[in-house]
């Protein structure tokens, strides 16, 4: 399956089903050259890791009591410091991020998972590697 976005539930964007086609066609292509035995060299690519889903604060009767915080809005994949800015309560406070290593939140405040209890979730960055690979062709 293949899963592009951000895109509003029950809405189609005409750049999104435009990336959808083009990481499709790559994925065919791919599967093509190595079907014929293309060699493919070693290669290193960046991907982001959960570690865990963040709730919304919320008071002793299970309430949300904080919204996301407008420097976070929008901010998927960026990096998030300690120190910088994580929730906004009604009453004003800002509620920061405290953690030990920087991470990389995503899905930010998304309507699918607000009734999960999942405010966005955390990733961390890390890098992977693939050694060269060639199917033998029949």
């Amino acid at each position: 399956g293949v899963e592009v976005g951000p895109q509003p539930q029950g809405v189609v964007r005409a750049d999104t089903l435009d990336k959808m086609r083009k990481i499709v066609k790559h994925g065919l292509d791919f599967v093509q050259l190595f079907n014929e035995g293309r060699e493919f060299p070693p290669c290193t690519i960046e991907v982001f890791k959960i570690m865990e889903k963040v709730d919304y604060p919320r008071n002793k009767n299970d309430e949300v009591i904080a919204i996301i915080h407008p420097k976070l809005q929008d901010q998927d994949w960026q990096p998030l410091n300690n120190g910088d800015p994580l929730f906004l309560t009604l009453d004003g406070e800002v509620i920061v991020y405290k953690g030990a290593c920087t991470v990389y939140p995503t899905f930010i405040n998304e309507a699918a998972y607000y009734e999960k209890k999942q405010a966005f979730v955390k990733t961390v960055k890390m890098k992977l590697t693939a050694k060269h690979i060639r199917a033998s062709v029949l």
